[in-house]
């Protein structure tokens, strides 16, 4: 509704946002789904009577005559218009004292408080409207599907067993007492059993269920997710779908620039060397190398018979001790590291502070050469076992990014991390699954029968998007 409604007669639900008495006159803002409109109440409209203990949060209807506003509110849609109301009806009191403010910015809430009036924490405005943005989402997904001529099916939710990494969700069967089904933590081999009766081309928006720990980035116990699969493909074929589909979904609810497809490849290995994880963000700048051959020899017990690893990060001359001292800290106490090495590099490309006196000139030169190292930067240096001096180096580039506002801004960049190795030893010496064990070897079964288990690659990918793992496949 807005100023093209002057002289309407419309009736208005929602919920009570603010009142203002001032008097003989009386503004009501009612916040529906679509956003809030001011409702005047006039002294001489008998109104005043029935809204005598209204407060905050009621439900009420509302009768009236859209009229333009004298004093527009230019911060709402409807803020150039309001019903001068004729006619209302307190649908619903609600009590004054609430658990919480519905709708306030900064205010922190425990969150087993706001689950326990989830119906209140749902008309928060933002939360209200992630709602309805994952609503569109999900139509945008089936839009960009059905254009590809995918055909949505949706597989059976009580079924056998289908592990994929956590626990199964049990449901007892009534009808065979001491036997269970159990919650599909993947759509895994009904889509398989699709492919091979002939439907070339499915999806469905699939709920999954995992016993798993919550993590940061997934809801505990159950998510969705957009599955398909797709007979008779490579994989080129697949991540051409993905290439499609990705970056229109993005568009469609983002002013945000988008990555276009073809999105950068990167194998597994090269994701771990480099930016020392297989989520990697590239927004930010910052690559991570392996000096290990340069310290050969080095005096510097540290980083004796140690992997080490370093990044180097430019315009950081005039960075404090502060600075460098709190990233040690960082280091030791939140990753556990032994320790966070670092230098500055001066105009002259002298090295100072730090273990500057523990490089000497001939070390300098490499790291300089294989670096790229500029004036004004700074050196940081991590040395351990080589898995958690990758970790480690991982975690200190991430932080590095953040603190020193590096992160390109307005932006989703994607990545395909691929070529993950199919097996790896775990720490009790045994060959393991790496990723997924629904996968194809690169090779096929004369991989299998020949090769070295640890020198095997999957047909496996990660979608990256911003340091998230989007995507993933396997098969």
């Amino acid at each position: 509704m807005n100023i093209k409604n002057v002289g309407e007669e419309v009736r208005l639900a929602g919920f009570v946002q603010t009142i203002r008495n001032l008097g003989k006159m009386m503004f009501v803002d009612l916040r529906d789904e679509n956003g809030i409109t001011q409702i005047v109440i006039n002294e001489e409209s008998n109104l005043k009577e029935k809204i005598k203990d209204l407060n905050k949060e009621c439900t009420m209807t509302v009768s009236g005559k859209v009229t333009e506003r004298s004093n527009k509110n230019d911060k709402i849609p409807t803020g150039e218009i309001e019903i001068v109301a004729t006619d209302l009806t307190v649908l619903g009191k609600c009590n004054p004292n609430l658990p919480f403010e519905i709708n306030v910015e900064g205010q922190s809430v425990r969150e087993d408080l706001r689950l326990e009036y989830r119906f209140l924490d749902l008309r928060n405005e933002k939360i209200h409207q992630n709602i309805k943005l994952r609503s569109k989402i999900l139509k945008d997904f089936r839009k960009e599907m059905d254009a590809l001529d995918f055909t949505e099916i949706q597989t059976p939710i009580l079924a056998n067993s289908s592990p994929e990494g956590a626990r199964d969700f049990l449901v007892p069967s009534r009808l065979h007492p001491g036997e269970f089904y159990a919650l599909p933590q993947a759509p895994q081999q009904f889509k398989q059993l699709l492919m091979v009766s002939g439907f070339e081309k499915y999806y469905q928006i699939a709920p999954c269920f995992r016993d798993e720990d919550p993590r940061a980035d997934r809801s505990p116990g159950e998510f969705y997710q957009l599955d398909f699969e797709m007979a008779f493909v490579e994989q080129e074929d697949v991540f051409r779908v993905i290439e499609t589909v990705i970056p229109n979904v993005f568009k469609a609810n983002s002013d945000w620039k988008v990555d276009e497809g073809p999105f950068l490849r990167i194998p597994y290995r090269e994701a771990m060397e480099k930016y020392g994880t297989d989520k990697p963000d590239l927004r930010n700048p910052l690559v991570i190398y392996d000096v290990t051959d340069i310290f050969e020899g080095t005096e510097f017990k540290a980083f004796q018979g140690k992997t080490v690893k370093a990044i180097a990060t430019e315009n950081c001359q005039e960075k404090s001790r502060k600075f460098f001292d709190s990233m040690s800290e960082f280091a030791v106490q939140e990753l556990e590291a032994k320790g966070l090495a670092w230098v500055k590099i001066d105009e002259e490309m002298n090295l100072n502070g730090g273990i500057s006196k523990f490089i000497e000139e001939e070390r300098k030169q490499k790291i300089v050469e294989k670096m790229g190292i500029k004036p004004g930067s700074a050196i940081f240096f991590i040395a351990d076992e080589e898995k958690k001096a990758t970790k480690i180096a991982g975690d200190v580039r991430i932080k590095l990014g953040k603190e020193l506002d590096l992160l390109e801004k307005n932006v989703y960049k994607f990545c395909f991390i691929v070529d993950f190795p199919m097996y790896e030893l775990s720490d009790e010496g045994t060959i393991d699954f790496n990723h997924n064990p629904f996968s194809m070897p690169q090779g096929g079964l004369e991989a299998l029968e020949n090769k070295n288990p640890l020198e095997i690659l999957a047909y496996q990918f990660d979608l990256v998007g911003n340091g998230l793992e989007l995507a993933s496949r396997c098969g």
